[in-house]
């Protein structure tokens, strides 16, 4: 009879309690590339859209819905995916997700004229949206607390450098080959991601009988709502809001589709979407703080090329070049912020984040027409490391401590305060710089009338110069000169505006992460799920 040394000896040797098996780390992998795909094309076309326009001989008008397209389906697909995750199984919704958008990106690369490219990069967006929520939930589901230092860095470094350095990559691959390889690039990572997906993702099981519950009411509420909503803060700035027509139905819109949604949230057995996740403090809590990460990060990828091309005249290939450094602040931030997230209390790593992207900003309110890549430098890195510093902690607070069944749920939300933080921030800066230069420009044109000394005595030494130049009215040029040089400065003054309302608002975020609760230490969500 053996003994019980005898046993123990032939046993295999015991996995420690955070044992994670391979092939889920390699699937986990392959999903955190996909998610990267998605969030990155949101923004890769931002810098390359005149020679989209110019290849589609689409109108000035019509260009901005290759971005706007993809942006509204996407903000509809990323809170749905939490209850197609639960009746489909993750594998399966991630597989269709990068199948999907794999032959979307494809078909956008074909498009011949403007129409097209809206209803492929429609596609692209809703389908390729449902790999982002996917992605937060498996981080939470199978890596218990111990591995997290690792995972959260990882996912947040994903989730904030694939918008930054969007324009940037495209302003490349637009210069290097044509816009087309915009779309092209993403077929075969997508094919790999998609074939990895199927074969090594198994975190969880399908519940088909979810199918006869399923909320069409609610998901029609939720549609009407989000889409009218972007498509309202996208267009409102530059329509004058209500008083475009097209605005004001889609508002009308969206207030019915919100009362339909939350009528359906909170009366349908199997809601299109568990608002039930806002419950938990802490999750509430990083939901807000992530809707305003989502301004600081959409906000500013939109300022810096804005700048660069409207006041330095730089192309896309010279704004992509010149922006590179956040990307590369964010990159070597992340595994410092998995380092500190484990030692240091999450409120204080939000608020030294907090306060360095406040610094940020604030050192752009010192903006000229000059500045160029040495003077951004300084706000770039500030602004791509505050970055990484908010994101660890705000994704553990926010996800780390719900159970396993309401995280795939709370990951469409989380995700879903993000984009909409974009949009809101987008069209409060748009509205900002619109209203702002035209206040500015009425000011300064005060100052440049014909009773003004020094504006006479500029206006004839510019009439002088213009004089020596051949085939020129010189008086008229000298007046254009002029409008255009208090036009530029009005614009500065309106970006300097815009800056300092950031700063207010980052460095009074700093003051309420210290005064929130302390999040207990991270407990639900744990591996093996």
């Amino acid at each position: 009879m053996a003994t019980a040394a005898t046993l123990t000896a032939g046993a295999p040797p015991a996995l420690p309690a955070d044992h994670i098996e391979p092939r889920r780390i390699i699937a986990f992998l392959a999903m955190v590339f996909g998610m990267f795909m998605a969030i990155l094309d949101i923004q890769i076309v931002s810098a390359s859209l005149s020679e989209i326009q110019a290849g589609l001989s689409a109108s000035s008008d019509e260009i901005p819905w290759v971005q706007t397209a993809y942006l509204i389906a996407e903000v509809i697909m990323i809170p749905l995916s939490g209850f197609l995750s639960r009746m489909l199984s993750t594998r399966v919704l991630f597989t269709v997700s990068a199948a999907g958008f794999t032959a979307a990106s494809a078909l956008a690369a074909t498009a011949t004229n403007i129409d097209q490219m809206i209803v492929y990069r429609a596609i692209q967006g809703f389908i390729g949206g449902g790999m982002i929520p996917s992605v937060f939930a498996a981080a939470f589901t199978i890596f218990p607390p111990s591995r997290r230092a690792v995972v959260s860095p990882m996912i947040g470094l994903v989730a904030t450098l694939a918008p930054t350095i969007g324009p940037t990559v495209g302003g490349y691959i637009s210069h290097a080959m044509s816009w087309h390889w915009l779309f092209l690039i993403n077929v075969i990572p997508g094919i790999l991601v998609t074939t990895a997906a199927w074969a090594l993702i198994d975190f969880d099981k399908p519940n088909l009988k979810l199918f006869s519950k399923f909320d069409w009411w609610g998901l029609a509420g939720m549609a009407a709502m989000l889409g009218s909503l972007e498509y309202v803060l996208e267009e409102g700035p530059n329509n004058d809001w209500l008083q475009d027509q097209a605005v004001f139905i889609c508002a009308v819109l969206m207030v019915v589709g919100a009362l339909m949604f939350f009528w359906r949230a909170f009366t349908a057995e199997e809601p299109i979407v568990d608002l039930k996740a806002f419950s938990n403090v802490n999750f509430a809590f990083g939901s807000l703080f992530s809707f305003v990460i989502g301004i600081g990060l959409y906000g500013l990828t939109y300022l810096y090329p804005v700048f660069l091309g409207r006041i330095r005249g730089y192309d896309s290939m010279m704004i992509g070049e010149a922006l590179f450094v956040s990307g590369l602040a964010m990159f070597f931030t992340a595994p410092i912020s998995g380092v500190l997230s484990r030692k240091m209390d999450p409120r204080l790593m939000m608020m030294i984040g907090f306060l360095g992207f406040a610094a940020g900003t604030w050192r752009m309110t010192y903006l000229t027409a000059d500045w160029d890549f040495w003077e951004l430098l300084v706000p770039q890195i500030l602004r791509g490391s505050s970055m990484m510093l908010c994101m660890v902690p705000i994704n553990n607070i926010a996800l780390g401590t719900l159970p396993p069944e309401r995280l795939k749920n709370a990951s469409g939300l989380f995700n879903l305060t993000r984009n909409l933080g974009g949009a809101v921030g987008l069209a409060i800066i748009n509205t900002v710089l619109i209203d702002r230069n035209a206040f500015h420009y009425a000011r300064l044109s005060e100052h440049v009338q014909w009773g003004s000394a020094a504006a006479q005595t500029k206006l004839q030494n510019m009439t002088l110069n213009f004089e020596q130049t051949a085939g020129l009215d010189a008086h008229k040029a000298a007046i254009s000169k002029l409008s255009g040089m208090v036009q530029q400065q009005a614009t500065l003054l309106s970006f300097m505006d815009v800056f300092t309302m950031l700063t207010v608002l980052f460095a009074t975020l700093a003051v309420f992460a210290m005064v929130i609760r302390k999040p207990a230490a991270a407990a639900g969500g744990g591996g093996g799920h």
